[in-house]
């Protein structure tokens, strides 16, 4: 008997990179990830990863929370 070679899903790895790339990105710029709100476009965090993705302006949370909090400690 041969061994079966299992072939992975192009569609799963697909996801799967995304998934680490998503996360990434909301570790770098302060977004909190969420796994579900991959692929969701009314996430706001999502609509940001996209934009990130497209080369254009994202809003860095670090920054913002940064400023917010800045005379409250």
């Amino acid at each position: 008997m041969a061994k079966p070679i299992i072939k992975p899903n192009a569609r799963t790895q697909q996801v799967l990179e995304d998934l680490d790339l998503y996360r990434e990105f909301c570790v770098s710029y302060g977004y909190r990830c969420n796994e579900a709100d991959l692929y969701n476009f009314r996430s706001y965090a999502f609509q940001q990863f996209n934009k990130h993705a497209q080369n254009k302006s994202v809003k860095n949370m670090w920054d913002e929370d940064a400023r917010r909090f800045a005379g409250r400690f």
